[in-house]
Parts: structure tokens; C-alpha cells; sequence
């Protein structure tokens, strides 16, 4: 459900990390800034080699809200977002890609669950929303199909949509959590530990607009072993053997 407009108060921070995203950043950043719900966005560039960095600090000199990191060097989108996570000051922390494949209008409904303290972790499903969805790649979706059950079974959750970008935080959760992984092991990670921590995770249907391997689509199919790997590393039984090392 999405708060009444006569409700909104920008209570969140946005973190986006970016790697040569020139093509899509400005519209990104813009959207975001539109966004009612916004009260601060934290820009993490990650070793760009591209324009991405110019065109973030040029409008983090026209917006106070934005400010931009810079990593130096490429190191992965989890190492971006846990260095921009640790800077939020706003009370919930969003997650926000720059290539316009999440729209930043469903702001008020993945953290509407957070404002009505229904909720402490809210995931923006892209499989259980009736909105509208751009129709791309059959094995991607088995492979966040498979990926999401095998979660589950490992952190008796039931999501339809583990791998989604769109999650929404308390900041005082997310930043109790010492994330480790430096690149898209970030998912199943954050989402082990939360589950670990009994926070109460909420699941709102998001729309999206996913964009082709031809229009920058970053993540492979070694991304999807590695995460494999890390819902095994960040299971109970991963974390025992981890412990005793």
C-alpha cells in the first residue's frame, strides 16, 4: 500500500552504486531526486572509466541531498554498497541501481510496511506485482527462481524475489550488519543475515524494466554460481564451519 501524499516526509536514504553508467545515470539520479520520499542520496562510484563520476559530482553541486563517493578502483557492487550504507543518516535505507531497470515511483509502497512498523526489511518483488514487467530472458528468471528457493530453504523464508535490487531498510538494522561480500553476493548475504537477525521482512510487487546484455546488463551466469556459493557460506551450518576456522 502506498502512503496517502499528504503523509510524505523524505525518511530516506538512497544508495546507488554506479559503474559506467553514463548513459543512464542522469535520468537515474533524476528520478530519484523527484521522488517525494527522498531525503538524501549517496552516489558510490566504483572505479568508473566512463563519465559516470563527472556527471554524479556535477549534480551533487546542484543538490544538497547528493553526495558522491568514490571507490578509486572497481571493486564490486556489494563493496559499493556497504561503504554507502554506512553513511546514511536518514531513518531507512534504500537500494537503487542506475540503469532505470527499478523505478523509484514504488518508493511508497516498498517502505510503506517500515512507516506503519509493520515491517523492518522490505523486498520490491518483480514477480508477484500485477504491474507492468519488460519481457527479456527465460533463463534468468529460472535462474532467480532457483536461486530464491534455495534461499528460502536455507533461511526458511518464503520470497518470491531474493535477488531483487529493490530492498528497503530500518538504518539501524542494515547498519548493525557486517556485510562482507564485494560484489552481487550482496543478495543473498544481507538477505542471511536478516533472516538470522528475526527482523520482520515484508515483500511489496514492484514493476520493472529490465535492460539487455546490448543496453548494459552487468550480471552473469558466474554470478549466479557465486551465489550459490554464498547462500551456502551465510547458512547456519556455512557459519558454524566459519566459526571454528
Amino acid at each position: 500500500m502506498t502512503m496517502p501524499e499528504d503523509r510524505v516526509e523524505p525518511c530516506a536514504g538512497i544508495v546507488m552504486p554506479a559503474f559506467n553508467e553514463e548513459p543512464t545515470l542522469q535520468t537515474a539520479i533524476e528520478r530519484v531526486l523527484a521522488s517525494p520520499w527522498c531525503a538524501e542520496l549517496i552516489v558510490v562510484d566504483d572505479g568508473s572509466t566512463d563519465r559516470t563520476l563527472e556527471i554524479a559530482h556535477k549534480i551533487e553541486a546542484s543538490d544538497p541531498r547528493v553526495r558522491v563517493l568514490e571507490q578509486g578502483r572497481n571493486q564490486g557492487k556489494g563493496a559499493a554498497l556497504r561503504r554507502g550504507i554506512q553513511e546514511v543518516s536518514a531513518p531507512i535505507v534504500i537500494v537503487q541501481d542506475a540503469d532505470l531497470e527499478y523505478d523509484p515511483a514504488d518508493y511508497g509502497a516498498l517502505i510503506a510496511p517500515i512507516l506503519e512498523d509493520n515491517a523492518d526489511v522490505v523486498y520490491g518483488s518483480r514477480f508477484s506485482s500485477p504491474g507492468p514487467h519488460r519481457v527479456l530472458y527465460f533463463w534468468h528468471s529460472v535462474g532467480n527462481k532457483l536461486l530464491t528457493t534455495v534461499s528460502n530453504a536455507v533461511t526458511n523464508l518464503n520470497l518470491t524475489d531474493m535477488e531483487t535490487c529493490y530492498k528497503a531498510f530500518r538504518r539501524e538494522v542494515i547498519q548493525s550488519i557486517e556485510l562482507e561480500e564485494d560484489r552481487f553476493g550482496f543478495e543473498p548475504e544481507v538477505t542471511a543475515k536478516v533472516a538470522r537477525l528475526g527482523a520482520r521482512i515484508y515483500e511489496v510487487g514492484i514493476s520493472y524494466a529490465g535492460r539487455t546484455y546490448a543496453e548494459g546488463k552487468k550480471i552473469g551466469w558466474r554470478d549466479g554460481v557465486r551465489a550459490l556459493v554464498c547462500i551456502a557460506k551465510y547458512s547456519p551450518l556455512g557459519e558454524r564451519v566459519r566459526s571454528r576456522r
